[in-house]
């Protein structure tokens, strides 16, 4: 059973490497935070994903930003991870 973060963040482990997700979706924050970083917003991140909701972004918001080391880290061994497997 995964370890609930908030109503709507948890962190199981062997799913998406134990990353924290949207609760109830195998959609990582990493990933959705690096969509944002990218410059997509919101209305943009529910047409990707249509499952979600607003309030599932603005929890995903609020855990970046009390977990800033550990999805940046994510995002880093994603990127490596995608980088290794192109070569």
């Amino acid at each position: 059973m995964g370890t609930t973060i908030t109503n709507r963040i948890t962190k199981t482990p062997n799913v998406c490497g134990g990353d924290a997700c949207i609760r109830g979706h195998r959609i990582p924050v990493c990933v959705l935070v690096g969509y944002r970083l990218q410059g997509a917003d919101d209305a943009e991140l529910l047409t990707y994903y249509p499952t979600l909701e607003l309030a599932d972004l603005a929890a995903a918001w609020a855990y970046y930003d009390g977990n800033r080391e550990e999805i940046d880290q994510a995002i880093r061994e994603n990127a490596t991870g995608e980088e290794s497997q192109a070569d």
